[in-house]
């Protein structure tokens, strides 16, 4: 809880609690004590999992002091929120209050006063644990090479013939350590836990090559613990005793400067080969450039890490090459499997009758070595018998905590989470929420981790930016896994690797975290959780009052007791969220859970919101993508703090319409008193008229705004909206019919940060502004109806990564791609352009374009030639284009050598009336053979 809204809290006491007994004279004061009670707490809590990992009793002093940090948090929200609804009632029957009022009053002060005594019997076992905190001192604690049974060691005795899928990273790293050149090059070799990071770095160390090259050749482990100093001095010794030399006298008792100096003048007439395996902390670079950093005898570094920026800050003080280590592909990972699991048989092979099993895990381990290596190491242990071996794959979360065999793989993979600064380890536990192999929405969890309180609110900082920053560090920690990336670089979707989540359910578990909650929860106590997680709703009733958040992935109907009983029994929650579920509607007394500030009903069945939304005054995103809600209550202008507002409906079921493929939403009058709104979209403006505008102009936070059924009179109307609004990023405009113009030459000063424009209607011209925009990234222009060819206006665009010309955008011929024009441009797509028949691509044009796609574009029967211009093109894609077009590049067709450089060509076939109504099917290129 943070430090203001406790003081908060103590300050709204201190005005309302009345002196009226010896009871309630004294809350002040018992609050005072349990707020600093609570910053104590979370304070030592911060680092206490690891504390107490070794010591049975411990964990259950820590669990309790978890359990009393919750009561706290209870205690203060349900203060705010009964504070809150007093506030609210009407003057004319506060009398009739009074009376609840000063028995609740009197209920919180015992509960309070409870807590004071839980406390006091729990810091009693402080002083008999003898707990300390970490001084910072204990971080370096001089080298220690890997002992007898430390999992570090085991890299160092595996024979060349053990090593399974290392060949071709192997391969590069040697290539890159023999090249004949004088300049001094570090290596980083970066990758999640269990990889095999270490593997491949003393794998090639003892690499013949490498070893003809290379006399002075060191590999130390530096791990989470190090001294600078000792790691060098272990280093020269190293180098000394390998080559019969003796070892520099005094580097001892040298200080710091001499120390280096002699090092370095050590090491300046040598051509050395050093690794530093296990690195965590990028001021290692700063460490040891002055005493490595001048060699010019073609020495080489090899460092392994789990962090990318590691690697880059390298790049700082060395030349760097950066080696991401891949997972083993499925042939490769299936071998290493056999080769450990079926060691004792002939040939190593995988008996018929488990084959089945076998790829289940080998699927499961997702390519890491580690873990084919630990559970093989397992089932060789076990009978050849498929129960026991679906036993150990349906326990794999409690095997994790107890077995021998997998201690090693929990280890590895739960040092990366102990390494995590505090407010990313909440952050992290959050993907234990999401089922196995769900592909997680970027957007949908950093919008939850902001509910939650996560986020640290930064000034000038949209809590979004700072979210994403969240997230972009637990990937390049290899924690998190890339899914899918947008055109513009950002991450769209990701996951964690399927062990590494067996290892965070279990850390959720111990925490109280979060309760995953199956059809096999009907006889299970479930005790204190601050989350569920529903993928299968049981018929055991579900309550805990101090629930935090509930996310539903239950894809049946959901029960009525559940829905009913939401606002009595998660009065606290913070996060809701039925994306996906059968949902149909909302309980009338939805408005009553005050604390919460995330509703996600998108891709659900509920059409209508109840009037009591109005109530959810802390709401600050609400979901509403792809529902059938049309129109909002006019209740919803008192959510002051609502934020993000995505609401429409696109229709897939038919054929596509541009001007009625989607359907926005009518927002009651007052909608300017939504003052800390962000993202609006999509808003249909033909119901409100000019007051409407006359509003939206009170919205100056918007960032994102999606606008649509926009008519021809308001042209001006909108502008001067569109002007006022500096930080606008994202702008989305659709005209009401086709034979309307709009005219946006009334903008002069458009926002100054639009990074993506979308302009569905006929436009009298280009106007005059957009040419301009430096930072817009995607541009769709659709309806124009130009008769001149656009791109000699566009070209310019200094920043642009993405081009649509849809529905007529242009009406004339010919395109032109000139010669410099696009300097940015990866995606370009161009969808029913009735006339157009040819495209010119000049020979340096479009040097960076990787995705072309065409649909729908009657009259181009004909591929120029100029595709052989477009030496990066990853994909070319074709749909509902003419046959002469798709059979003329047809392998053995005549402008079949025109794409044959091009590693993906694809053609899109309807198969009937619906949108999603396709096949996809691939034409042979050189490069997809």
């Amino acid at each position: 809880m943070a430090e203001a809204v406790v003081s908060f809290v103590l300050k709204k006491i201190c005005e309302s609690v009345v002196q009226e007994s010896s009871l309630l004279t004294e809350v002040e004061r018992d609050f005072n004590d349990i707020k600093d009670d609570l910053v104590s707490i979370q304070a030592f809590l911060k680092n206490a999992d690891t504390k107490a990992a070794a010591n049975e009793g411990v964990q259950t002093w820590v669990k309790q002091l978890r359990e009393a940090s919750f009561r706290i948090e209870d205690v203060i929200d349900e203060y705010i929120m009964h504070e809150a609804q007093k506030i609210n009632q009407s003057r004319s029957i506060a009398t009739l209050q009074m009376i609840p009022n000063m028995i609740w009053r009197y209920q919180i002060a015992r509960e309070i006063q409870d807590i004071k005594s839980s406390l006091g019997k729990i810091k009693q076992k402080n002083t008999e644990f003898e707990f300390r905190s970490e001084s910072g001192s204990g971080r370096s604690r001089g080298f220690k090479a890997p002992r007898i049974g430390d999992p570090r060691l085991d890299p160092y005795f595996i024979e060349e013939t053990q090593v399974v899928g290392f060949e071709d990273p192997r391969d590069e790293l040697v290539s890159w350590l023999v090249e004949e050149t004088d300049d001094l090059l570090l290596i980083s070799v970066v990758g999640m836990g269990g990889l095999g990071k270490t593997t491949l770095a003393k794998h090639v160390f003892d690499n013949q090559l490498v070893k003809d090259q290379f006399h002075y050749r060191s590999f130390i482990t530096v791990s989470q613990s190090y001294n600078m100093r000792e790691l060098l001095r272990y280093m020269i010794k190293k180098f000394c005793k390998d080559n019969n030399e003796p070892i520099p006298k005094g580097l001892q008792k040298m200080d710091d400067v001499n120390f280096i100096t002699q090092v370095k003048q050590y090491l300046e007439s040598k051509k050395y080969l050093v690794v530093f395996d296990d690195v965590w902390e990028e001021k290692i670079s700063d460490e040891i450039k002055d005493a490595l950093g001048s060699n010019i005898k073609g020495s080489r570094i090899i460092v392994t890490t789990r962090k990318m920026p590691i690697a880059d800050y390298f790049k700082k003080s060395f030349l760097v090459r950066v080696h991401k280590l891949q997972p083993l592909s499925i042939e490769k990972a299936s071998e290493l499997f056999c080769n450990k699991a079926f060691r004792s048989k002939p040939g190593k092979q995988c008996p018929t009758e488990l084959k089945e099993l076998s790829d289940e895990i080998v699927q499961k381990c997702e390519g890491l070595p580690l873990a084919i290596v630990a559970i093989g190491g397992l089932l060789s242990t076990k009978d050849e018998d498929m129960f026991e071996w679906r036993k150990v794959i349906q326990n794999l979360r409690m095997e994790l905590a107890r077995n021998v065999h997998l201690a090693v793989l929990d280890k590895i993979l739960s040092l990366s989470y102990d390494d995590l600064p505090y407010h990313l380890k909440s952050c992290m536990l959050y993907f234990g929420i999401y089922p196995e192999d769900y592909i997680i929405n970027r957007k949908r969890l950093t919008r939850q981790w902001m509910a939650e309180g996560f986020v640290k609110n930064e000034e000038q900082r949209p809590l979004e930016e700072v979210s994403e920053e969240y997230l972009t560090e637990l990937i390049q920690r290899s924690l998190v896994n890339v899914s899918a990336v947008g055109f513009d670089g950002k991450v769209r979707s990701c996951k964690i690797h399927d062990v590494l989540r067996e290892v965070i359910i279990r850390k959720m578990k111990d925490l109280s975290f979060c309760h995953l909650m199956n059809k096999d929860d009907e006889q299970v106590t479930i005790g204190v959780t601050r989350r569920f997680s529903i993928a299968a709703f049981s018929n055991s009733d579900l309550e805990n009052s101090g629930t935090r958040a509930i996310i539903v992935f239950d894809k049946g109907d959901l029960p009525e007791h559940f829905m009913d009983g939401l606002s009595s029994k998660f009065k606290l929650l913070k996060v809701l969220d039925f994306q996906n579920s059968l949902l149909n509607s909302l309980p009338d007394n939805m408005g009553n859970l005050f604390h919460l500030r995330y509703l996600n009903l998108s891709h659900t069945k509920v059409t209508i919101l109840p009037r009591s939304i109005g109530n959810l005054v802390n709401l600050e995103t609400l979901d509403l993508r792809q529902t059938k809600v049309h129109e909002l209550p006019k209740e919803i202008n008192n959510l002051t703090k609502l934020r993000l507002l995505p609401v429409y409906y696109r229709r897939y079921e038919g054929h596509y319409d541009m001007l009625n493929f989607t359907t926005g939403v009518q927002l009651q009058e007052g909608i300017g008193c939504l003052k800390s709104l962000q993202k609006l979209y999509f808003l249909e403006a033909d119901h409100g008229g000019v007051d409407l505008f006359r509003e939206l102009k009170m919205l100056t936070q918007l960032r994102k705004l999606g606008i649509r059924r926009v008519q021809q009179q308001y042209g001006n109307a909108l502008c001067a909206v569109i002007q006022e609004m500096k930080n606008l990023e994202s702008l989305n405009i659709t005209i009401i019919a086709e034979n309307e113009t709009l005219d946006l030459d009334f903008l002069s000063t458009p926002p100054p940060n639009l990074r993506v424009l979308n302009l569905k209607s006929r436009l009298a011209k280009l106007p005059d502004w957009i040419p301009n925009l430096k930072y817009l990234v995607k541009l769709r222009l659709g309806l124009s109806n130009f008769k001149y060819d656009p791109l000699d206006s566009l070209k310019k665009l200094p920043n642009l990564l993405r081009l649509n010309l849809w529905d007529n955008a242009f009406s004339g011929e010919s395109l032109h791609f000139q010669v410099g024009g696009f300097p940015k441009l990866k995606e370009l797509d161009l969808t029913r352009l009735n006339r157009l028949s040819s495209i010119t691509i000049d020979e340096e044009a479009l040097l960076g374009l990787e995705h072309f796609r065409f649909k729908n574009n009657p009259q181009l029967k004909v591929l120029p030639q100029d595709f052989k211009n477009l030496k990066n093109l990853q994909f070319l894609g074709f749909a509902e284009m003419p046959a002469e077009l798709v059979d003329s590049i047809e392998e053995g067709g005549p402008c079949h050598g025109i794409i044959n450089h091009i590693p993906v060509v694809q053609i899109r076939q309807n198969e009937g009336s619906r949108f999603h109504d396709y096949k996809l099917y691939r034409i042979r290129t050189q490069l997809n053979v």
